[in-house]
């Protein structure tokens, strides 16, 4: 689950991470108000930030600098209500709610601002988590990694030890930092590591994180995403789930205890279990296709989940085909095929094929029930037989 980036400082801040003063707003004149507070604190203009799941906000128009009420009025106003279009949004981009008013941190001092950048996840080959870091901060990380790899560190913490003082002094001496702001650094990496484990988090990316001109170290910008599996542990950040980020069909899906994700190709796919699901994907991408959506149905695929899955599916209206492949281990093939029968005469006017693969307890049974239907359902063999039928139904 992710977190906007006032929801994850606020979690970093618990944890003793420093962050700039800020507030979230949903109207212009929140934001003024906002503004008003951090002025009056002695900040000299803030940002205004958009509040959306998506990184590139900045290129996309989603962050400005105002250095006065009336700029802060007029920012908040043309951010608010925009789809805010990034490179790692659709084309549609996604609508902005909030903004987030934060103090300027870029102010005078003994010494020169810079900007690093930090991320803490896991490393699933050492089967540990990883501290990346770089001086290059504010900057695309794989870009970073392909221009500059020396510049590009990683420390690997062990799951037993922990975070150990010397790795985070480590840190903070391979980005050059000396006297307070290697001390400001290392308390920094310690805070951020705590707040990783403590949230079971699965990614904390600080991009940049500042070091002020006073020598401070505090995160600009952080990326936070949550383990799902893991929040019934934490109540309090489950709750902070913004379901207007979701797509709106993965959020029926789970409704339903369908796992669903959207994708941009046009056969659509029903399958129970998720490394199946993966597998007949890779085929139908063999086979000249491309999938329209991740979905598995579980183990229990009875007629209720299978007629919610269709209908899930056919929403799509880029799909052009649908393949059902369904191993019937746990459930019996034959109860599968009847719930594709009923799920067919109960949506109606189905108009794109759909090929159905049933293998396992009483898959014979299940192929006369599928041939036997009258319906426009083709059964097949193989995976490879029903990706090849996926592929010239709408050739």
């Amino acid at each position: 689950m992710n977190l906007h980036e006032f929801q994850g400082k606020k979690l970093l801040a618990g944890y003793g991470v420093k962050v700039p003063n800020s507030q979230v707003a949903e109207t212009p004149e929140e934001a003024v108000a906002a503004a008003k507070e951090l002025f009056a604190k002695g900040s000299k203009g803030c940002a205004v930030k958009a509040q959306i799941h998506a990184g590139g906000r900045g290129k996309g128009g989603g962050v400005k600098i105002a250095k006065n009420l009336d700029d802060v009025k007029k920012y908040a106003s043309e951010i608010l209500g925009m789809h805010l279009v990034t490179p790692q949004t659709s084309k549609e981009g996604k609508l902005v709610r909030r903004v987030l008013i934060e103090e300027n941190v870029f102010v005078d001092g003994p010494s020169e601002p810079q900007e690093f950048y930090i991320s803490v996840l896991m490393d699933r080959e050492k089967y540990q988590n990883v501290i990346i870091y770089s001086p290059k901060g504010g900057m695309n990380i794989e870009q970073v990694a392909e221009e500059t790899p020396e510049l590009v560190f990683k420390e690997h913490i062990h799951p037993g030890l922990g975070l150990r003082p010397f790795q985070a002094s480590k840190i903070a001496f391979n980005l050059g930092l000396s006297g307070k702001a290697m001390k400001e650094m290392v308390a920094f990496v310690k805070s951020l590591y705590a707040a990783f484990v403590g949230s079971d988090a699965s990614l904390f990316e600080i991009n940049p994180c500042f070091k002020s001109a006073n020598d401070e170290i505090m995160a600009i910008d952080c990326k936070v995403a949550l383990d799902d599996s893991a929040l019934y542990r934490h109540p309090d950040l489950a709750a902070l789930h913004d379901p207007f980020e979701d797509d709106p069909t993965e959020l029926e899906a789970k409704k339903y205890d369908l796992s669903y994700v959207n994708l941009d190709g046009n056969i659509g796919c029903m399958v129970n279990g998720a490394g199946l699901a993966m597998a007949t994907m890779d085929m139908i991408k063999l086979s000249g296709g491309d999938p329209a959506n991740f979905l598995d149905v579980g183990g229990t695929a009875d007629a209720e989940r299978v007629e919610q899955a269709f209908r899930i599916i056919l929403k799509d209206p880029k799909v052009e085909a649908i393949l059902v492949n369904i191993f019937g281990g746990i459930v019996r093939c034959d109860r599968v095929a009847n719930g594709i029968v009923d799920a067919y005469k109960n949506i109606g006017d189905i108009k794109v094929p759909i090929i159905v693969r049933l293998q396992g307890t009483n898959a014979e049974i299940a192929k006369e029930i599928i041939d036997n239907s009258g319906l426009n359902v083709i059964s097949a063999i193989t995976l490879q037989d029903a990706a090849t039928a996926v592929a010239s139904v709408i050739s």
